[in-house]
């Protein structure tokens, strides 16, 4: 590389690196700095720039936008920041030219080596002051580059994203490295980008529609400096929650390499995904960055204005925490929400992606004080943005400082993780008392929720498990979280899991209790892909993959986290059963309703669109049901879109431990109960195919076995020489 450019006066937009004819356009926000230089480098562990330039704030500074364009640069250069100003921590600044910074906008960083994040400490460690104290040690060597990146490179081969509509999509949260890490993938790329592209023929045989990715944005793998007690290992930050360049995909991630094919590795992983028909959803963290508190490294927005990006305590020495992760993003200050809008806008336009989940996403209904707003800024620009208006927006409706907004989240068309879901069902089918008339209210889309607010069933995303907690085989395996692996004592991660062990904790060779747990399982899958809702499913729980009863495996890159595909073949019932119910939901149009049910008819002397029953086939007592509950659903123009009936189903549930005997509700003239759905057969009777239902002994009634969910369908009468034994 030279060591001297043509410099020019370059322009305030866009942000970023921006590849222009002859060079490169750098811009930067800081109100606060004095002067700003940047940076170029050869190499990513150099800690000597090849070319350094102060930025004059006559010639290069536009309001509080540092711009500069330097001629001779390409795609491909290395490059970072550093900012003067004022270091008065107490007033909230804590300015150090002594440490390179990030780029906000940085579309790539390197990442191919570890972050020595201890030189990056703005403060002496060990100095009487504390962080008030100044650290002059630079750290260009240990800490990574910003890489400029264009564009307009990547042939997309016509891609567009698939926005696909919510109500018919089937969501699949998995992690990009737990999908082909482990042997068992056949992965000739494991652990990456394309490693997600080879097991695109695992995901479309389970049939899924979307897949989740957990973050993918850069992060420091190493920031993690607990041991694992029982094998001495090194811990890591597996989940990405701690981002610290928001639209840049994460290095280490690319089998390709870190130096720009990033990029060019997640947009072929896109494209790819999309051309068999799956869209991509990224989990965001916009609510903190991995910066931490005041004893947190300089890396990039604490270094160019803190005051600015973070939320600080009236004594801004400190800062607010509505993460638990030590800071807290200054969300609907108006250069962070522009700066939040132009980064879903290039994941949108520029990568392709379908949508996004936002976690701890109550933090952005937060004003600058921390205060809950009713009608949020950045939340409501969001939700009516012009570019992402077919762009899936999911909140976790939640934060860590105590606000709860399930069922209220603002901003109009924002779908939700509903908690209230999860929670009700692993009761439910735990079998505690009084949780029936809570199952019927979850099953039909939480309109308790949802209804008051004009918002959809499809609005509540649906899930019995997440990332964040227990498996579904452990949900059914441990009474009680096993995280001594995590290092902290088995003090971390959530109490209240609602798990059942079906009688013994933990792995057992009693094959009643594997048996017992197998139908569990089962129940739990069907009932999500048979509910009004969003359905979501966490990688691995088709196939039964277990954490061993860690509930917070956030740090575990190791094969308690990854996809074991030889589950696939040792639990091929539970697969099966997954792919079929998957397939069942896709099928029928009476599971994916995009209005509530009323209990009433859609015209006069028209059937309910669904009754409910008591096993006597009574209507409920809701105040007196314990286990059992049945629903009669009717299919007349389940698509109200397309004018199109679908058929009618009758669904049976029994949490008690004993069998019961269910009085089915009516059917039609000419037409029969044909069982499709019993979890309490062996395969393949607990799932019968399109075409192959089983004939039922009685018309009348159904023995329902203990811990069992039942499906029937009603078909036109068939002759048959064999009822079922």
């Amino acid at each position: 590389m030279k060591e001297s450019y043509t410099v020019k006066t370059g322009s305030p937009r866009p942000f970023g690196a921006t590849v222009v004819p002859g060079g490169v356009n750098f811009a930067i926000f800081s109100r606060n700095a004095s002067c700003m230089h940047l940076c170029i480098y050869d190499k990513a562990d150099d800690g000597l720039a090849s070319f350094e330039v102060s930025l004059c704030p006559v010639m290069h500074r536009t309001g509080d936008i540092w711009h500069i364009e330097i001629l001779g640069l390409s795609a491909g250069a290395l490059y970072a920041w550093r900012a003067d100003g004022p270091f008065l921590p107490q007033e909230g600044y804590r300015f150090n030219r002594h440490k390179i910074l990030i780029d906000p906008y940085a579309k790539a960083i390197t990442g191919d080596f570890i972050w020595e994040v201890d030189a990056a400490l703005g403060y002496v460690p060990g100095h009487a002051d504390g962080d008030m104290s100044f650290c002059t040690e630079d750290d260009a060597a240990l800490m990574p580059k910003c890489i400029v990146v264009d564009d307009e490179a990547f042939d997309w081969q016509g891609d567009r994203p698939l926005n696909l509509p919510l109500r018919h999509a089937v969501l699949y949260e998995a992690h990009v490295r737990g999908l082909s890490a482990h042997p068992s993938s056949g992965a000739k790329h494991p652990g990456t980008y394309q490693g997600v592209v080879e097991m695109i023929p695992y995901l479309r045989e389970l049939g899924i529609t979307s897949l989740e990715l957990l973050p993918v944005h850069e992060f420091d793998y190493f920031e993690n400096k607990r041991t694992n007690p029982e094998t001495g290992e090194r811990l890591k930050q597996y989940w990405g929650y701690s981002t610290l360049a928001f639209m840049a995909p994460k290095g280490s991630y690319a089998a390709s390499g870190a130096l720009g094919q990033q990029v060019t590795e997640f947009k072929t992983m896109v494209r790819e995904l999309h051309k068999a028909g799956i869209e991509v959803i990224l989990d965001v963290v916009f609510n903190h960055t991995g910066e931490g508190n005041e004893w947190g490294p300089t890396i990039s927005f604490r270094g160019l204005d803190n005051p600015i990006w973070y939320m600080l305590e009236d004594n801004k020495r400190y800062y607010k925490n509505f993460s638990g992760c030590g800071n807290t993003l200054n969300c609907n200050h108006p250069v962070v929400r522009g700066f939040i809008l132009d980064c879903l806008h290039y994941w949108v336009v520029d990568m392709h992606v379908d949508g996004f989940r936002f976690d701890l996403g109550s933090i952005l209904g937060r004003d600058q004080r921390g205060h809950l707003l009713e009608n949020p800024p950045v939340i409501e620009q969001i939700a009516e943005d012009p570019i992402l208006r077919n762009t899936k927006i999911i909140a976790e409706a939640w934060d860590a400082g105590g606000a709860y907004q399930v069922g209220w989240f603002p901003g109009g068309r924002w779908a939700e993780w509903n908690d209230r879901y999860r929670d009700d069902l692993r009761r439910f089918w735990r079998g505690d008392d009084g949780m029936v008339g809570a199952l019927s209210t979850r099953l039909t889309g939480s309109s308790d929720l949802y209804l008051r607010d004009g918002r959809k069933p499809f609005h509540s995303i649906n899930y019995i498990t997440s990332h964040d907690g227990f498996t579904l085989r452990d949900l059914v395996s441990y009474n009680e979280k096993h995280n001594e692996a995590n290092g902290e004592n088995n003090q971390d991660g959530h109490p209240a899991n609602f798990g059942w062990n079906c009688g013994v904790e933990g792995p057992v060779a009693d094959k009643n209790v594997e048996k017992l747990r197998l139908r569990q399982s089962k129940n739990f899958l069907a009932s999500l892909l048979l509910s009004l809702g969003t359905p979501m499913l966490t990688a691995g729980d088709e196939i039964g993959r277990t954490q061993r009863g860690n509930n917070n495996a956030w740090c575990q890159d190791n094969e308690l986290s990854w996809m074991d595909y030889a589950l696939k073949d040792r639990n091929s019932e539970l697969f099966r059963f997954a792919r079929l119910l998957i397939n069942l939901r896709k099928t029928h149009t009476t599971f994916r309703r995009p209005d509530f049910f009323t209990g009433k008819g859609r015209s006069y002397n028209s059937k309910p669109d669904i009754s409910w029953y008591d096993e006597k086939g009574r209507v409920p007592e809701w105040g007196k049901l314990n286990h059992q509950l049945a629903a009669r659903i009717d299919g007349t123009r389940a698509d109200i879109a397309a004018d199109r009936d679908d058929s009618d189903f009758f669904i049976m549930f029994n949490s008690g431990s004993t069998a019961s005997s269910f009085i089915l509700g009516p059917s039609a003239e000419g037409k029969e109960w044909y069982r499709l759905i019993d979890t309490g057969r062996d395969s393949p009777a607990d799932f019968m195919e399109s075409g192959q239902e089983a004939d039922l002994v009685s018309q009348r009634e159904y023995t329902v076995g203990p811990h069992c969910l039942v499906l029937l369908v009603l078909r036109p009468h068939r002759c048959s020489f064999c009822a079922e034994d």
